[in-house]
C-alpha cells in the first residue's frame, strides 16, 4: 500500500498576516491613547514641544503622519489574512493568529521604543517629567512581554491542522 503524507502546512503566511496587524493596531493604541486621549506626548514632543500653536500643530500633522502609516500597516495585514483564508496550506489557528498579533504589537512597541524614545529621541513615554527612563524602560519591558507571549502562542498554535479554506468556508 502506497504511503500518502499529509500535505505540507505552512504557518508563516498566517503569521505574517498577525505581525502586520498586531504592530498597525499596536501603533494605533499608542496613538490614540498616548498622543490623543491622555496627551503624554506627541511623535516630536521632545524636540519640538507643543508649547506654542504652531509646534501643536506640527506636532499634530507627523502624529496624522504616524496615524497614516499604522493604517497602512493594518490594511496590509487584513489584505494578507484575507489571501490566507483562502490556502489549504495554512492552518487556520486563534492561538498562532492572536500570537502573531500580540507578537506584533510588542515589535511595534521595542522598535518604536528603541528608535523613536532612546536612539532619536524624539518623544518619550512621559514627556512632562524630568527623569524619562522610568516610563521608557517600562514601555521596552511591556514590548518584552508582549514578543514572549506572543512567541509562545505562535509555539503552542503550530499545532493547529485545520486548514483555513476550511475553517471559514
Amino acid at each position: 500500500m502506497e504511503n500518502v503524507s499529509s500535505p505540507a502546512r505552512h504557518h508563516a503566511p498566517l503569521v505574517a498576516a498577525g505581525i502586520l496587524m498586531g504592530a498597525g493596531l499596536g501603533g494605533f493604541v499608542d496613538g490614540i491613547v498616548l498622543h490623543q486621549i491622555l496627551q503624554w506626548h506627541n511623535m516630536l514632543s521632545n524636540k519640538l514641544p507643543p508649547d506654542t500653536l504652531v509646534n501643536a500643530k506640527v506636532n499634530m500633522y507627523w502624529d496624522g503622519v504616524f496615524h497614516a502609516a499604522v493604517w497602512v500597516m493594518t490594511a496590509l495585514g487584513l489584505r494578507l489574512l484575507w489571501s490566507v483564508g483562502h490556502r489549504r496550506d495554512v492552518p487556520w489557528s486563534g492561538r498562532t493568529f492572536s500570537g502573531s498579533l500580540v507578537l506584533g504589537w510588542g515589535l511595534f512597541n521595542v522598535i518604536e521604543g528603541l528608535i523613536d524614545h532612546t536612539l532619536l529621541g524624539l518623544h518619550h513615554v512621559y514627556e512632562y517629567t524630568a527623569d524619562h527612563l522610568p516610563a521608557d524602560l517600562g514601555f521596552l519591558a511591556f514590548g518584552l512581554l508582549q514578543l514572549l507571549v506572543g512567541w509562545l502562542l505562535i509555539r503552542r498554535g503550530q499545532a493547529d491542522t485545520t486548514p483555513a479554506a476550511h475553517a471559514v468556508g
